[in-house]
């Protein structure tokens, strides 16, 4: 079975300088190698999960710019569905500089420019895809407005949904109640809940989204309102962290929408994020399915 899955949510092209170390406040540091290339949390999921083979369609908008051209030709180059991706001629595309140490740690700054213009009546539009989809995924890159009202649409049709809380902000119950599956990192998780207990079960409403955190190294801890457990990750070597987040959530979508098991679905999910470390940059470092799969069977 083909999974189909429609992802609402951002694109931004990414300035990535390599240095030594990141700088202090104040301070200049020299860079190593300055690339570019296309991203953004909704723009790399899309492409990990094409790339994990599913059918996938993109919700979103971009600027008339060259860097929009980027966007249309990079998604068209997946096979991914750009019917429902809007060309604002008012707000330029999204940017991200980034910047990348030598252990692989980042920071970004992200100018979302088209991205928070993407409106309810942009996911209106989509509204007959969402209903075809196995799983939705949003992130919040864009309008929170339109987040929740693309999990609404979703939930109007029976679709699962998966809400990926970053960048980190606060949201309200109601958003998060449209979620079947939250999955921030341990930082995402601080900034939306004061208060998070050792025990994660703690967190999961009766009725709410199953929560499957990501944590870096030692891998995923997921909780639901009666049960918990703890994935561990793949051992590869590190070379740029940036957008291993996104890699997760488009394995976890397209593992869910092929009917596999939770714990099976992080595994998958833990490897696409292994695999997408091993090499630098976030859209072009999404793996193949190929090389998740020959991942898992080594270890």
């Amino acid at each position: 079975m083909t999974a189909r899955i429609v992802v609402v949510g951002s694109f931004n092209m990414d300035l990535t300088t390599y240095m030594e170390r990141l700088p202090r406040p104040g301070e200049t540091v020299h860079g190593r190698k300055f690339v570019t290339g296309p991203g953004g949390k909704g723009s790399n999921q899309a492409v990990a999960a094409a790339r994990l083979g599913a059918t996938v369609t993109f919700v979103g908008r971009v600027g008339t710019d060259s860097f929009g051209d980027t966007a249309i030709q990079t998604w068209q180059s997946e096979g991914i569905n750009t019917a429902y991706v809007v060309r604002d001629p008012e707000n330029a595309t999204g940017v991200a500089p980034i910047w990348v140490d030598d252990e692989g740690e980042n920071s970004i700054v992200v100018a979302l420019g088209a991205n928070l213009a993407l409106s309810k009546g942009d996911v209106e539009a989509a509204r007959e895809e969402i209903a075809q989809a196995d799983v939705l995924i949003v992130q919040l890159e864009i309008d929170l407005d339109t987040v929740a009202h693309a999990l609404l649409v979703a939930k109007d049709h029976d679709v699962t949904t998966i809400l990926n809380p970053a960048p980190a902000a606060h949201l309200p119950e109601s958003t998060l109640a449209l979620a079947d599956f939250l999955t921030p990192n341990e930082t995402e998780l601080q900034t939306l809940y004061d208060d998070v207990p050792d025990d994660l079960r703690q967190l999961v409403q009766a009725g709410g989204p199953t929560l499957v955190m990501t944590a870096g190294s030692r891998g995923a801890v997921w909780a639901t309102e009666s049960d918990s457990g703890e994935v561990p990750t793949y051992k590869v070597d590190v070379v740029d962290t940036t957008g291993a987040g996104d890699a997760f959530n488009a394995g976890l979508a397209v593992a869910l929408a092929e009917g596999k098991p939770l714990a099976e679905a992080i595994a998958f999910a833990n490897a696409t994020a292994a695999m997408c470390v091993t090499r630098p940059g976030t859209a072009p470092s999404m793996p193949q399915r190929r090389e998740v799969e020959a991942l898992m069977q080594q270890t």
